[in-house]
C-alpha cells in the first residue's frame, strides 16, 4: 500500500509517499517538499503571519494533489514546534483545516522523541542492548533512551537550530565571541536541567545515535559519506571533530558555511547552532562519538501506524477499502482517523 507522510516542520513542509507493508522496510516511492522557514514567518508576538499561513494552505493542497496522482491511499499529517508553539498555532490549525481538509495531528515534543526513537530502535534490531539518541530539529531538541522499542525517557527542550539562531545570531553574520558564549552557556544550562533524568552514567553497551537532517549536515562537514552512497553505508560523528568544525564555522559568513559539504543554502545560517547543541549534548552525556541512523520520526510513524492496523486485523481489508487510517484520500472528508499512540515516558 502506498501512503503519504506530511510532515510540518521548521525548516520546511515534506510529504514523503513509501510503499509500506507490514513486516516488511518502507521504500520510498517519491517526496514533494518546499523549503520553509516558519520561524522567519513569525511576528514580534510569535505568531505566523499572514503570508506563512497562506503558503501552509497552498502547499497542503498542493501535497494532497500529489498525493492522490501518485496513487496514496492514506496520508499521515502531522506538525510538531513551529505550529505548536506559536502564538496562534490553534487558529492557524483550524484554518488548515477548513481551507484544505487536512486537519493535522499536533505532536508534543515528547511524542516527537519517543517516535524518533522507535524508528532508531527498529532501525538497528534487539543486538543493541541500550539506545540513546538525540535528534535537532528547527524549533526543538529531542533526547531518548531505553532498552525496549518505545523509550524509557523521552524529552523534548527548546534548543532548535533555527530558534537558536533567531534569537542569538540574528543581527550577526559571523556571530561575535560574545554570542557564542551566551549561547552556549544557556545550552549547556539547559541540558544540564535534564542530565538528571536519564542514567547518570550510560552502560557500556549502549549506541548513541544522531537523527535529522542536521546531523546528516554535520558528519558531512566532518568527513563521513555522503547519503548518496546509500543508507546502509555507516556514518559517526566525532565529538573532537565536531568541536574543530563549530570553531570554524564559527568564523565563517553564512555564504561560506552553504559551500560546506553537506549544508544547503537553506540550512547554512542554523548550522554552527545546530553544531553547538549537538557538542553540548555529547559533552554533558559524556559521549566520544555517536552514530547516524537514516530512520527518524517520519519513519516511526509510518511502522507504527502498520503495527496497529496488523494487531487491529484491518490491514488486508482496509487497503483494499482505500483507507489504512490517517487521512482517506480515497474520500473528500480529510479528517484524521487515529489517534498516535505514543508517551514521553
Amino acid at each position: 500500500m502506498r501512503l503519504g507522510v506530511l510532515d510540518i516542520g521548521s525548516n520546511t513542509i515534506h510529504l514523503l509517499l513509501v510503499d509500506a507493508f507490514p513486516g516488511a522496510r518502507p521504500s520510498a516511492y517519491a517526496d514533494h517538499k518546499r523549503p520553509m522557514s516558519l520561524i522567519r514567518h513569525l511576528d514580534d508576538d510569535g505568531a505566523i503571519t499572514e503570508q506563512g499561513q497562506q503558503n501552509l494552505v497552498e502547499f497542503i493542497n498542493g501535497a494532497v494533489a500529489f498525493a492522490k496522482a501518485s496513487g496514496a491511499v492514506d496520508m499521515i499529517s502531522f506538525c510538531t514546534s513551529a505550529i505548536r508553539d506559536a502564538a496562534n498555532g490553534p487558529a492557524v490549525l483550524d484554518r488548515i483545516g477548513k481551507e484544505t481538509g487536512v486537519y493535522l495531528t499536533v505532536l508534543s515534543g515528547d511524542q516527537e522523541a519517543a517516535m524518533t526513537y522507535f524508528a532508531v530502535r527498529r532501525w538497528h534490531g534487539w543486538h543493541v542492548e541500550n539506545l540513546l539518541n538525540f535528534d535537532i530539529g528547527g524549533g526543538s531538541f529531542e533526547m531518548s533512551f531505553g532498552t525496549d522499542e518505545l523509550p524509557s525517557k523521552a524529552v523534548s527542550v527548546p534548543l532548535g537550530a533555527q530558534r537558536l539562531t533567531r534569537e542569538y545570531f540574528e543581527d550577526a553574520d559571523p556571530p561575535t565571541t560574545k554570542q557564542i558564549s551566551q549561547v552556549n552557556d544557556y545550552i549547556h544550562s539547559v541540558l544540564k536541567d535534564y542530565r538528571s533524568q536519564f542514567p547518570k552514567k550510560l552502560p557500556e553497551n549502549t549506541v548513541v545515535t544522531g537523527t535529522s537532517k542536521t546531523f546528516r549536515s554535520l558528519a558531512r562537514v566532518a568527513g563521513a559519506a555522503p547519503s548518496t552512497e546509500g543508507m546502509f553505508v555507516p556514518r559517526k560523528l566525532r565529538r573532537k571533530d565536531l568541536a574543530m568544525w563549530n570553531q570554524t564555522m564559527a568564523v565563517m559568513t553564512e555564504t561560506q558555511r552553504a559551500q560546506l559539504p553537506g549544508v544547503s543554502d537553506l540550512r547554512a545560517r542554523q548550522v554552527l547552532a545546530g553544531g553547538l547543541v549537538a557538542q553540548a549534548a555529547m559533552e554533558v552525556f559524556k559521549v566520544k562519538r555517536l552514530k547516524i541512523c537514516p530512520w527518524a520520526l517520519r519513519e516511526g510513524l509510518i511502522l507504527g501506524r502498520l503495527d496497529a492496523l496488523r494487531l487491529q486485523g484491518r490491514v488486508e481489508d482496509a487497503a483494499d477499502a482505500g483507507w489504512v487510517g490517517g487521512v482517506d484520500l480515497t474520500s473528500d472528508d480529510r479528517r484524521p482517523g487515529f489517534s498516535l499512540g505514543v508517551s514521553g515516558g
